[in-house]
């Protein structure tokens, strides 16, 4: 990466994590995958609970590999042979988790998370239930602003997840957000959180990489 592009980007990242923590959120920044599973290896206690929601990150950075190792209780909604029931039982349990992993449609530089959820079993245990969590995300994911990340997700990350999930909405034909009606639409909650009661319950860590949608 050219010098000049590597100094903008550690002083955007830096900027989201001084406001994370303004709002009372805890930001990490690390260069790569090892990295990344070595702090949540500090993070997480051995033998704890841990539940997460819908994420790709958390595939491409072996994260997942990594929970479904013996030392963690793994509610793993994405094992083999998992039925319908079940993974609404997951979902619940998410909420009493010690630790709850996901990532995020994007970060603003001002630290705000942005989120746009199908069923809300992603967006809820972010905001509530989970002794802690974790959110990981990539440096593609950071926009200046609310209006940016809303952009952002709407006509890029939604578009191509209701692509990998197989939905029958016009943004799967068109590729850009219509504000449809379909009854298969996974915009349904709109969320924005900007600051946590508990210190550092919620937990932000920026990998130096594009990742997920």
């Amino acid at each position: 990466m050219d010098n000049n592009v590597r100094w903008y980007l550690e002083k955007q990242v830096e900027r989201c994590i001084n406001n994370l923590r303004r709002r009372n959120m805890a930001g990490f920044f690390v260069k790569d995958n090892n990295e990344l599973k070595e702090l949540l290896k500090q993070l997480i206690a051995e033998s704890s609970t841990v539940g997460v929601g819908d994420s790709m990150t958390l595939f491409e950075t072996g994260v997942i590999d990594l929970l479904r190792s013996e030392k963690y209780n793994f509610l793993d909604k994405y094992r083999e042979g998992i039925t319908g029931e079940e993974k609404k039982h997951i979902y619940i349990q998410n909420f009493s988790a010690d630790t709850f992993m996901c990532g995020t449609n994007a970060l603003t530089e001002d630290g705000e998370l942005y989120n746009i959820d199908g069923n809300g079993s992603r967006v809820a245990p972010i905001i509530y239930g989970p002794k802690q969590v974790i959110i990981v995300v990539g440096t593609n994911k950071i926009v200046r602003t609310i209006e940016e990340a809303e952009k952002r997700t709407r006509n890029y990350s939604a578009p191509i997840d209701a692509k990998r999930l197989g939905k029958n909405t016009p943004c799967t034909s068109l590729g850009y957000c219509v504000d449809c009606k379909s009854p298969e639409r996974i915009c349904n909650d709109f969320t924005i959180i900007r600051g946590q009661f508990v210190k550092e319950r919620i937990k932000v860590i920026i990998v130096d990489s594009k990742l997920g949608y």
